[in-house]
């Protein structure tokens, strides 16, 4: 397998997950590439999601590791195999390894949990939304930057809105569905869409009210996408630094437990879509 220059998050989370396994079997890095009869630093190259790895490798690796998963040992050699040059691929090298790795990760993901706390979830926003939000966001962009990014967000809807799309759930605090991003008229355009969203047999809308009891949010923007298998879940964060990517274990069920927490928390759907009518009456 060849080298990468830059390798995608769900190929580092591939190496990431090899690792862990070795670890498991308290096996070094040096003692695992022996058993394979290559170098340590081809076992580090892969392990760090830099080289390839065959379906072949994956099960040997499994297989001197001692993991009898085979959900998930079927689920690691799926993503070594994948081959997928999806529509994102278009814009690497364009826009920010971060924008390909969110939409490869949609592609894949069984189904995503969001929780929106000041900005209407991204796969229900409207391209006026979406632009007002990246401008004032980057106001030193040229508006060319800024096209790209929503052209990206755009196409990014296509896993709740295409063919065969995923299950998806959120939860949108009343202050993102309040907060005027792009004028009154956007607005309620924004609020129509939601709704119409809402509708969908795959999508399931919850709101947040002001007006709740001894609720104390969720910190920020959460994004659950559900893997192959429950350990091969990812959540994403934004983070000071850019967005981060969640994949430890007791982090990810940390994060289950929030999300549950919100749901619960959260008006049913019908209210919920009560809620947003009102507020659009109210524009």
């Amino acid at each position: 397998m060849g080298r990468r220059l830059q390798p995608t998050a769900r190929q580092v989370r591939l190496g990431l997950e090899l690792r862990k396994l070795r670890e498991a079997a308290g096996l070094k890095a040096t003692e695992a590439a022996g058993l394979l009869g290559v170098t340590s630093v081809q076992m580090s190259q892969t392990e760090s999601g830099i080289s390839g790895v065959s379906e072949q490798r994956v099960r040997r690796l499994a297989a001197n590791y001692a993991c009898s998963d085979e959900k998930l040992i079927d689920a690691l050699t799926a993503i070594a195999t994948d081959r997928t040059r999806g529509w994102w691929e278009a814009y690497r090298g364009i826009l920010p390894a971060a924008y390909q790795d969110l939409a490869e990760l949609d592609h894949h993901a069984r189904f995503r949990h969001d929780v929106a706390v000041i900005h209407v979830p991204g796969l229900f926003q409207t391209e006026d939304y979406a632009r007002a939000l990246f401008a004032y966001m980057n106001p030193e962009f040229p508006a060319d930057e800024v096209g790209l990014r929503v052209e990206h967000r755009m196409k990014r809807r296509v896993v709740v809105e295409g063919p065969d799309p995923i299950p998806y759930e959120t939860v949108i605090h009343e202050a993102a569905l309040r907060i005027n991003v792009a004028g009154r008229a956007a607005t309620r355009a924004q609020l129509t869409r939601i709704l119409e969203m809402s509708e969908a047999d795959h999508v399931m809308v919850r709101v947040i009210p002001f007006a709740l009891d001894d609720f104390a949010g969720a910190g920020s923007t959460m994004v659950h996408l559900g893997g192959a298998v429950p350990r091969l879940d990812t959540v994403v964060r934004d983070a000071p630094h850019g967005t981060a990517f969640v994949d430890s274990e007791a982090q990810l069920e940390h994060f289950r437990t929030l999300f549950r927490r919100v749901k619960e928390a959260a008006l049913p759907p019908q209210q919920s879509r009560d809620v947003i009518h009102q507020l659009a009456k109210e524009l």
